[in-house]
């Protein structure tokens, strides 16, 4: 007997969907109501298009008290108060954080300005209508992982479709939602923060059935612009060189690619300094200035679960975090052999999970077929179930779970269930893992 996945229910026309990007020093919340209109951004200020809330909290001294993004900002040089940045750098190390003498978890402050910032959301909708939230994060390792998943436990929404993925995913669900001729080709992205630009550009192999999506990242540190109160000369030097700079590293990351469109992303756009920079990207490119696509295309990540795009339906993308093969078993059915899948390729490693009863004759030992999305020929991994003890039954019925523990190693626990009253189960338990390439 093989226990199914359940789908994904949708959420109830005008409940929230929440996209959550958490970055180095700014957070972003992008939201729709479902079946209702477009994404939208909140904006900490009302009726201005300022969406970054620092992420920064304050504590004030001898009290319980504590403020976070702008009005931290403000508080910070207070000599009552204790502010407490670099949160999502606290939570990666794990180390306790001291604040007016106490201890804090990192993963608890994180969660504090979690909650208080989601406070925003509530002058759409209240926080009891959010029926899913995403969370985005440049890099999403298994550090990154594990703190997420305690944020998502201790936030005690109503919902239990909290879930997390990496920019480069916000990214690639964000372009399934544009016209089509803005992605025909490939796509380039640059992030500038002021002191450091990351690049991302986006193809697909449309030779592939699904159409396999795929982004290459790459990081600058030695690209600065200079701060807002630097003389003018200065600032006016180096707004030279760094646009010389820029204007190479995009001349290398077009040669020989055809680019339909770019983005250019964060406030070290802001001052228009790349002057010659923008003028070779728009040479026959749509080109977009914001700092709102991460949130914005979380949203349409919880878009594509709910309600997938035709675009989405005929796309896969295969990003760092994504199992890249298919995994299944050969198996009996009625008599007849046949393919159970077990692991899709295309989906996050840290969300696969299976779980179903087998029936084993004699031959102690489960194969399991890795198919390859690179079009490598599938091959067969073999895990035996060393010891299993005999029981006189013809068939023993075992419980079968399995999981990711990264993306490139599958986990596989097999516990011992017996068959019916004459053949209890004996309590043995397998516990084995193998790679996939």
């Amino acid at each position: 007997m093989f226990l199914e996945r359940k789908e994904e229910e949708k959420p109830h026309k005008g409940s929230v969907l929440a996209g959550y990007d958490l970055g180095e020093r700014y957070a972003q919340i992008s939201y729709c109501l479902f079946g209702q209109g477009d994404v939208e951004t909140v904006a900490p200020v009302v009726g201005t298009k300022q969406y970054n809330i620092p992420f920064i909290l304050c504590k004030r001294k001898g009290t319980n008290q504590w403020l976070y993004g702008k009005e931290a900002v403000k508080s910070s040089g207070e000599e009552d108060m204790f502010p407490v940045e670099n949160l999502l750098t606290l939570a990666r190390k794990g180390e306790k954080v001291e604040v007016d003498g106490e201890s804090f978890e990192p993963e608890a402050l994180l969660t504090l300005f979690i909650k208080k910032s989601l406070g925003l959301l509530s002058l759409i909708a209240p926080l009891d209508h959010i029926a899913a939230l995403m969370f985005t994060v440049d890099g999403m390792d298994d550090r990154m992982v594990e703190v997420l998943l305690q944020v998502a436990a201790n936030l005690n929404l109503k919902t239990e479709r909290i879930y997390f993925q990496s920019h480069t995913e916000s990214l690639y669900s964000f372009m399934l939602y544009q016209p089509t001729q803005l992605w025909a080709y490939q796509v380039v992205i640059c992030e500038h923060d002021g002191r450091y630009l990351k690049t991302y550009r986006m193809e697909c192999n449309k030779r592939t059935t699904p159409i396999v999506a795929l982004i290459e990242e790459a990081s600058y540190e030695t690209l600065v612009v200079p701060l807002e109160d630097e003389e003018e000369e200065i600032k006016e030097d180096a707004f030279r060189l760094a646009d010389e700079r820029f204007l190479a590293i995009l001349e290398e990351l077009c040669e020989g690619h055809i680019v339909s469109s770019a983005y250019l992303l964060g406030d070290g756009f802001r001052e228009e300094w790349h002057k010659k920079s923008l003028q070779f990207l728009c040479r026959n490119r749509r080109v977009f200035q914001g700092n709102n696509l991460f949130s914005r295309g979380a949203v349409y990540s919880l878009l594509e679960k709910f309600d997938p795009s035709e675009a989405g339906q005929t796309h896969i993308f295969l990003g760092e975090d994504k199992l890249k093969a298919n995994i299944g078993m050969r198996v009996l059915r009625q008599g007849k052999e046949s393919y159970f899948a077990l692991l899709d390729a295309g989906e996050s490693w840290y969300e696969l999970h299976k779980s179903c009863e087998i029936l084993l004759g004699e031959e102690k030992t489960l194969s399991f077929v890795v198919t390859p999305l690179n079009g490598k020929n599938a091959e067969t991994r073999t895990v035996p179930l060393a010891g299993a003890a005999e029981t006189g039954a013809p068939f023993t019925r075992y419980a079968l779970d399995v999981a990711m523990a990264s993306s490139d190693t599958v986990q596989v626990t097999v516990t011992d269930l017996g068959l019916g009253e004459f053949f209890p189960s004996r309590g043995q338990m397998w516990e084995e893992s193998f790679r996939i390439s």
